[in-house]
């Protein structure tokens, strides 16, 4: 059986299980949706089956709980990938790892490696460590504009839009073009999306910070810099606004396979 936990965030107008759900649906798969909050994971009783994580809350009860469930079940992303993407840190750690471009990046609670980043870029942007969605991200020029540290600090790179690209099982199936009037091109901060064909630099960057983090599935973004692609970040429960493509078919699809080589092996 696939079991789904849904988007928190879903909506009426924007409901990115249910879409899937439709998919899993119309090709007779068998699922149920699974509410982490209902779960206690010691005596669940859930195993052998395929656990699609369509997004969660950032809750440290959440993480533990799938952490139990994947002893047992094949978990979609795994929990320690969410994880991950979740912290931008331990994401840029890995793409450094694995030679993936990615803009200069530190993390610090000393002003002056603050101080000694802005003397060398410049110029900076700020990104909260948990931070999703686009919000609390700013550029600054003087280390005197950071609230409370520690902080975690990437390189300006001057641009007018970004790309989302959406990679299934290592390879990209689907991208878009973001552009908005503000720093932030988010589609939640305002931003505007549009499919853009996905070039063979483009899907080779984005499988391999895909890669990288060890992740089912994701959302990777990325700024062109002189010409070429470097990874600002990678979700591990992306939508996929106005791709153009169809993505949950993509999904219902990859989460049968998942459920058929699980039940297999």
């Amino acid at each position: 059986m696939i079991r789904i936990i849904k988007k928190p965030t879903d909506t009426p107008g924007d409901d990115s299980t249910g879409a899937v759900i439709q998919e899993l649906r119309r090709r007779g798969a068998t699922f149920s949706v699974l509410d982490l909050d209902g779960t206690e994971p010691l005596h669940s009783g859930i195993c052998g089956d395929v656990i699609w994580v369509c997004g969660m809350k950032q809750e440290n009860s959440y993480f533990e709980i799938l952490n139990v469930l994947s002893l047992d079940n094949r978990v979609v992303n795994t929990p320690d990938a969410i994880a991950t993407c979740a912290s931008k840190a331990r994401t840029t750690a890995l793409l450094m790892k694995h030679g993936v471009p990615t803009p200069e990046t530190i993390f610090t609670a000393r002003a002056a490696d603050a101080a000694a980043f802005l003397s060398r870029t410049g110029k900076a942007v700020y990104k909260p460590m948990y931070g999703y969605d686009g919000n609390g991200i700013f550029p600054f020029t003087r280390v005197e504009e950071l609230g409370e540290p520690p902080w975690y600090l990437q390189e300006y790179i001057e641009n007018d839009r970004d790309f989302r690209v959406f990679v299934i099982d290592g390879k990209a199936r689907g991208a878009i073009v973001r552009q908005s009037d503000s720093f932030a091109h988010n589609i939640h901060q305002g931003g505007h999306g549009r499919p853009v064909e996905i070039d063979t630099p483009m899907a080779a960057i984005a499988a391999d910070a895909a890669g990288a983090i060890g992740i089912d599935y994701c959302g990777v973004d990325l700024l062109l810099r002189d010409g070429e692609y470097t990874v600002l970040e990678v979700n591990g429960t992306p939508n996929w606004h106005c791709m153009g493509v169809p993505i949950p078919e993509y999904l219902a699809e990859f989460l049968i396979e998942q459920e058929t080589e699980y039940t297999k092996g």
